[in-house]
């Protein structure tokens, strides 16, 4: 059975190929002729198959030597980069990150908070993905993404969770409409209006009628939303109210409308922001610092916007 070639001979290899002169290639590798000639020629005993014809000017490769080395440099880069990740696991935060992100918090958190996510975290790479709650939670599982930002509670599975902060949601509806004279919302109120809500598969749906204590025989007429920005242009045509999450005002998704909001009054009032990993992950401390994180920078974005909402107001 042959013997598996070594890092160190496909370096060698790698160097001969570039410099086609035995000489050059053992300058250019730091070692003497004499190792790197003896290194190519157990190589070759190694795999059972000549890789070079060793001429007196030129080195040249046997068909079986090229596709050596290609794979062999393959193999090289796949070593680079493994001890590149190995070194970015040493700083919190760094390396690879997949997150997956539901589309009703997504477009309206991440951008408050990625600028700073870089600031602290330089070495960070995060790859996101946008999807429904029961979509990216089968992708945690699957090992397809490595951390959740959704909306909790939820049907998680097996995933530990880590609660963020609270979203509050908004009564939301035209400025001309009856109850826009109301200071807040009682859920009661909203029974007998046309709710428009998403449509199924969106948690923000079930939260939003469970903060209201609805089911949804009790809506309106069964107009759904596959959006947040689709549901607001239905509300501001008339068809009806619905509830916003204070994240998707605070972003501005009402600007350019005549619709206005209003607090609930109900207890409780809001959706939970949190994070969701694998159960048993070695990222742990990572992900919990991140979550921190988040929260921090959303406290300091959501300050500053009441800040200036108030001085407006005066």
């Amino acid at each position: 059975m042959n013997r598996h070639p070594t890092l160190r001979q496909l370096h060698y290899l790698d160097a001969l190929a570039r410099a086609r002169h035995f000489g050059r290639a053992a300058e250019a590798a730091n070692v003497t002729q004499s190792t790197l000639s003896a290194a190519i020629k157990d190589l070759e005993d190694t795999l059972g198959v000549a890789l070079v014809d060793r001429g007196k000017r030129r080195v040249l490769f046997t068909p079986a030597g090229e596709e050596v080395l290609k794979r062999g440099r393959r193999l090289l880069e796949d070593a680079d980069q493994l001890v590149a990740a190995a070194a970015a696991a040493q700083a919190p935060l760094s390396g690879l990150l997949r997150l997956g992100v539901i589309p009703t918090i997504g477009p309206f958190l991440l951008p408050r908070v990625l600028p700073g996510l870089r600031r602290s975290f330089p070495k960070l790479r995060l790859v996101l993905i946008e999807d429904q709650t029961a979509r990216i939670v089968d992708q945690l599982d699957s090992g397809a993404l490595d951390l959740l930002l959704l909306a909790l509670p939820c049907d998680c599975g097996s995933a530990d969770t880590m609660d963020l902060f609270e979203d509050e949601f908004l009564a939301t509806l035209p400025k001309s409409h009856a109850l826009a004279s109301l200071e807040t919302m009682p859920p009661d109120r909203l029974a007998g209006e046309p709710l428009l809500l998403l449509q199924e598969g969106h948690c923000l749906r079930s939260h939003a009628l469970s903060v209201c204590n609805f089911t949804d025989p009790a809506l309106g007429p069964a107009v759904e939303a596959t959006s947040l920005h689709t549901l607001v242009q239905m509300v501001d045509g008339g068809l009806g109210v619905t509830l916003l999450p204070r994240m998707a005002v605070d972003a501005g998704i009402l600007r350019g409308t005549n619709l206005v909001t209003r607090p609930l009054d109900a207890d409780p009032r809001s959706r939970t922001i949190g994070l969701a990993w694998r159960r048993g992950t070695g990222r742990r401390k990572d992900f919990e610092l991140l979550g921190r994180t988040i929260a921090q920078l959303q406290r300091e974005k959501s300050g500053a916007a009441s800040r200036k909402s108030a001085r407006s107001s005066q």
